[in-house]
Protein backbone atom coordinates (compact mmCIF):
# COMPACT_ATOMS: atom_id res chain seq x y z
CA UNK A 1 0.00 0.00 0.00
CA UNK A 2 1.56 3.37 -1.11
CA UNK A 3 2.18 6.00 1.68
CA UNK A 4 -0.98 8.42 0.67
CA UNK A 5 -3.47 5.33 0.38
CA UNK A 6 -2.62 4.24 4.02
CA UNK A 7 -2.88 8.23 5.21
CA UNK A 8 -6.11 8.04 3.45
CA UNK A 9 -7.14 4.64 4.53
CA UNK A 10 -6.11 5.06 8.79
CA UNK A 11 -8.36 8.41 8.65
CA UNK A 12 -11.04 7.03 6.74
CA UNK A 13 -11.16 4.09 9.09
CA UNK A 14 -9.96 5.82 12.82
CA UNK A 15 -11.33 9.45 12.36
CA UNK A 16 -15.60 9.03 13.72
CA UNK A 17 -18.02 11.90 13.99
CA UNK A 18 -20.40 12.51 16.83
CA UNK A 19 -20.58 13.72 20.36
CA UNK A 20 -17.03 12.96 22.12
CA UNK A 21 -15.84 13.66 25.99
CA UNK A 22 -12.00 13.95 25.70
CA UNK A 23 -9.76 12.94 28.24
CA UNK A 24 -9.65 16.75 28.82
CA UNK A 25 -13.32 17.26 29.77
CA UNK A 26 -13.95 18.93 26.62
CA UNK A 27 -16.39 17.71 24.33
CA UNK A 28 -15.99 17.23 20.69
CA UNK A 29 -17.74 16.57 17.27
CA UNK A 30 -14.92 14.35 16.20
CA UNK A 31 -12.95 11.80 17.31
CA UNK A 32 -10.00 10.04 16.28
CA UNK A 33 -10.24 6.30 17.64
CA UNK A 34 -6.44 4.85 16.97
CA UNK A 35 -7.83 1.32 17.96
CA UNK A 36 -9.68 1.07 14.80
CA UNK A 37 -6.90 0.85 12.61
CA UNK A 38 -4.58 -0.92 14.91
CA UNK A 39 -7.75 -3.83 15.04
CA UNK A 40 -7.37 -3.97 11.79
CA UNK A 41 -4.87 -6.61 10.00
CA UNK A 42 -4.63 -5.06 6.56
CA UNK A 43 -3.80 -1.56 7.61
CA UNK A 44 -1.95 -2.65 11.05
CA UNK A 45 0.42 -4.85 8.15
CA UNK A 46 0.66 -1.63 6.39
CA UNK A 47 1.59 0.27 8.98
CA UNK A 48 4.30 -2.17 9.92
CA UNK A 49 5.63 -2.02 6.64
CA UNK A 50 5.75 1.35 6.49
CA UNK A 51 7.59 1.91 9.67
CA UNK A 52 10.11 -0.95 9.36
CA UNK A 53 12.44 1.89 7.82
CA UNK A 54 12.48 4.32 10.58
CA UNK A 55 13.43 1.46 13.20
CA UNK A 56 17.49 1.87 14.27
CA UNK A 57 20.01 0.07 12.68
CA UNK A 58 21.52 -1.03 16.35
CA UNK A 59 17.77 -1.69 17.78
CA UNK A 60 17.87 -4.77 19.81
CA UNK A 61 14.16 -4.86 21.20
CA UNK A 62 11.15 -2.94 20.34
CA UNK A 63 9.22 -1.70 23.68
CA UNK A 64 5.50 -1.45 22.95
CA UNK A 65 3.91 0.97 25.77
CA UNK A 66 0.51 -0.47 27.31
CA UNK A 67 -1.32 -0.46 25.30
CA UNK A 68 -1.66 1.34 21.63
CA UNK A 69 2.00 0.51 21.24
CA UNK A 70 1.44 -3.26 21.26
CA UNK A 71 -0.41 -4.08 18.55
CA UNK A 72 2.41 -2.30 16.73
CA UNK A 73 5.74 -3.46 18.23
CA UNK A 74 3.73 -7.05 17.62
CA UNK A 75 3.42 -6.21 13.98
CA UNK A 76 6.97 -4.72 13.80
CA UNK A 77 8.39 -7.84 15.72
CA UNK A 78 6.75 -10.54 13.08
CA UNK A 79 7.71 -7.95 10.02
CA UNK A 80 11.57 -7.94 11.32
CA UNK A 81 11.89 -10.75 13.88
CA UNK A 82 13.31 -8.03 16.60
CA UNK A 83 12.22 -9.21 19.97
CA UNK A 84 9.66 -7.36 21.59
CA UNK A 85 8.76 -6.76 25.51
CA UNK A 86 5.23 -4.96 26.74
CA UNK A 87 5.73 -1.84 28.85
CA UNK A 88 3.24 -1.62 31.26
CA UNK A 89 2.19 2.09 32.85
CA UNK A 90 2.91 0.70 36.39
CA UNK A 91 4.18 -2.59 37.47
CA UNK A 92 1.44 -5.60 38.20
CA UNK A 93 1.40 -6.18 42.16
CA UNK A 94 1.12 -9.91 41.12
CA UNK A 95 2.69 -12.80 39.91
CA UNK A 96 6.03 -11.48 38.22
CA UNK A 97 5.72 -8.01 39.45
CA UNK A 98 7.15 -6.68 36.59
CA UNK A 99 6.97 -3.41 34.74
CA UNK A 100 8.28 -4.59 31.07
CA UNK A 101 6.99 -8.30 29.80
CA UNK A 102 8.49 -10.55 27.41
CA UNK A 103 12.42 -10.08 26.40
CA UNK A 104 15.16 -9.19 28.45
CA UNK A 105 16.20 -5.66 27.88
CA UNK A 106 18.99 -5.05 30.26
CA UNK A 107 21.80 -3.81 28.46
CA UNK A 108 19.83 -3.61 25.19
CA UNK A 109 19.05 -1.02 22.95
CA UNK A 110 15.61 -0.60 23.35
CA UNK A 111 13.19 1.38 20.63
CA UNK A 112 9.90 2.38 22.61
CA UNK A 113 6.53 2.05 19.50
CA UNK A 114 3.97 4.33 20.37
CA UNK A 115 0.64 4.84 18.17
CA UNK A 116 -0.49 8.36 19.11
CA UNK A 117 1.77 11.18 20.26
CA UNK A 118 0.76 13.96 22.00
CA UNK A 119 2.58 15.13 24.41
CA UNK A 120 4.87 12.13 24.79
CA UNK A 121 4.25 12.62 28.70
CA UNK A 122 4.00 8.71 29.27
CA UNK A 123 6.92 7.82 26.79
CA UNK A 124 9.34 9.67 28.95
CA UNK A 125 7.77 8.14 31.82
CA UNK A 126 8.15 4.66 30.66
CA UNK A 127 11.74 5.71 29.17
CA UNK A 128 12.95 6.16 32.28
CA UNK A 129 11.28 2.86 33.93
CA UNK A 130 13.43 1.18 31.21
CA UNK A 131 16.43 2.71 31.95
CA UNK A 132 16.23 1.89 35.69
CA UNK A 133 15.84 -1.63 34.36
CA UNK A 134 19.64 -1.25 32.47
CA UNK A 135 17.91 -0.59 28.81
CA UNK A 136 19.20 1.91 26.61
CA UNK A 137 16.68 4.21 25.20
CA UNK A 138 17.36 6.59 22.97
CA UNK A 139 14.32 6.43 19.97
CA UNK A 140 10.84 6.17 19.93
CA UNK A 141 8.82 5.38 17.10
CA UNK A 142 4.92 6.24 16.50
CA UNK A 143 2.44 5.87 13.64
CA UNK A 144 1.28 9.48 14.72
CA UNK A 145 2.41 12.60 15.55
CA UNK A 146 -0.78 14.64 17.34
CA UNK A 147 1.16 17.16 18.46
CA UNK A 148 4.36 19.39 17.95
CA UNK A 149 4.77 19.50 21.97
CA UNK A 150 5.42 15.85 21.76
CA UNK A 151 8.28 16.10 19.54
CA UNK A 152 9.73 18.81 21.98
CA UNK A 153 9.23 17.46 24.45
CA UNK A 154 10.72 14.20 23.32
CA UNK A 155 13.76 15.73 21.66
CA UNK A 156 14.31 17.63 24.66
CA UNK A 157 14.75 15.01 26.79
CA UNK A 158 17.09 13.29 24.55
CA UNK A 159 15.28 10.84 22.70
CA UNK A 160 15.45 10.69 18.86
CA UNK A 161 11.69 10.79 17.97
CA UNK A 162 10.42 9.54 14.51
CA UNK A 163 7.15 9.69 13.41
CA UNK A 164 4.98 7.72 10.27
CA UNK A 165 2.17 10.56 9.79
CA UNK A 166 1.61 14.41 11.46
CA UNK A 167 -1.65 14.67 11.85
CA UNK A 168 -2.30 17.26 9.28
CA UNK A 169 -0.93 14.85 6.78
CA UNK A 170 -4.09 12.43 7.64
CA UNK A 171 -6.02 15.25 7.46
CA UNK A 172 -4.75 16.82 4.50
CA UNK A 173 -4.78 13.11 2.75
CA UNK A 174 -8.49 12.86 3.65
CA UNK A 175 -9.09 15.62 1.50
CA UNK A 176 -7.69 14.05 -1.92
CA UNK A 177 -9.21 11.60 -4.24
Amino acid sequence: MERIELAKEIFKTAHLTGTFKLRSGKESDHYFDKYLFESNPRLLAAIADHLIPHIPQNTEILAGLEMGGIPVATALSLRTGLPVVFVRKKAKAYGTCKLAEGAAIGGKNVTIIEDVVTTGGQILLSAADLKTYSANVNDVIAVIEREQAGRTNLEDAGLSFHSLFKMEELLLASQTN
